[in-house]
């Protein structure tokens, strides 16, 4: 066992799956010799070479579809957004290339491509650099959508996305580049279409991902101190959902509590309230209820930003105010 930051362990994951595989490479603003600008990429160039680590211009929909391109001919591209909040200017190479070019060819072309890199609500960085993506590319055809969420699964989700022969959007929370865990010494891949039982209950299920699986944690004493067992559970997976998962959790609690840092209209939230409506609905003593951010950009002002956010308080508050609704 090592003690590895976060961006440590995705280093690692690059770094080995590119030993294993000569067809890997990674391409982006400032990924080579800058070593990408959390430092994912650090030091790489000088054992693979510029052309294993490339130096783009800021131009990103020309680099998503070189990408795109490079991996209908065979190699595994690994693309890294500076902001993945910049990596809109890409959406029509994302979606209608990448997305779908294995189907529109017939199956004649894969495209194994991983599109990686900082998102969600930093500190004061603004609305354009304060983007949750994952909604938007939810609704595209042909993506797996990965939100990795602790040291432990960023490394072992990075190297299974880079073995997948489908596109995986793979999103990375800027607040968590430095957070520190131990992991194995020893390789370990995870399957990217699981989701993580964290803390098993019975209360109330809550589901969540990427830094919020962190908050919901931090709320998990005072729901306690409240006599309330909730189950937490890590979704990772947001396309495809872990149904199985999720559906023996609602079975056992039969109440559920959606925590996103996304926007609310039109969330990867709203996709799986509906999920649990069409399978699991019988088994549901109360609404599924959704806390999530506001539909509003997010503001540079310190205390308005945190307003935006859900924040373990308003956990807290949301999952006893459900409890507290008696079964129809």
């Amino acid at each position: 066992m090592a003690v590895k930051l976060f961006f440590e362990a995705l280093h690692d994951a690059l770094q080995e799956e590119m030993r294993r595989d000569p067809n890997v490479y990674v391409l982006g603003e400032d990924v080579g010799h800058y070593g990408g600008s959390y430092k994912v990429t650090k030091d790489l160039h000088k054992e693979f070479g510029d052309l294993r680590l490339l130096d783009t211009p800021i131009c990103e929909n020309a680099f998503t579809g070189m990408a795109v391109g490079s991996a209908m001919c065979g190699l595994r591209p690994v693309i890294e957004g500076m902001n993945m909040g910049f990596l809109l200017l890409a959406f029509n190479q994302i979606a209608n290339n990448g997305g779908m070019l294995r189907y529109t060819s017939g199956g004649q072309f894969k495209i194994p491509i991983v599109v990686r890199g900082p998102g969600g609500v930093g500190r004061q960085l603004g609305a354009e650099h304060s983007q949750r993506l994952e909604g938007y590319f939810n609704n595209v055809p042909g993506l797996k959508i990965v939100h990795t969420s602790t040291v432990y699964n960023a490394k072992g989700l990075l190297k299974s996305a880079i073995r997948d022969d489908n596109p995986v959007m793979f999103f990375e929370h800027v607040l968590l580049y430095n957070l520190k865990e131990e992991i194995p010494d020893e390789e370990y891949l995870l399957p990217l279409d699981k989701a993580e039982i964290v803390r098993p209950g019975r209360d109330v299920t809550i589901l969540t991902y990427g830094r919020m699986r962190h908050h919901c944690t931090q709320a998990l004493g005072a729901l306690i101190e409240s006599d309330i067992d909730p189950e937490i559970i890590d979704l990772i997976s947001l396309k495809p959902l872990d149904l199985e998962t999720i559906g023996a959790s609602v079975k056992k609690t039969h109440r559920v509590v959606i925590v996103e840092e996304d926007m609310k209209s039109g969330g990867v939230g709203a996709e799986i309230v509906a999920s649990i409506d069409e399978h699991f609905f019988d088994y549901l003593d109360a609404p599924v209820v959704r806390l999530a951010s506001k539909d509003v950009p997010v503001p540079y002002n310190g205390r308005m930003e945190a307003a935006v956010i859900p924040q373990p308080e308003d956990i807290v508050r949301t999952v006893e105010n459900l409890l507290s609704l008696q079964p129809a």
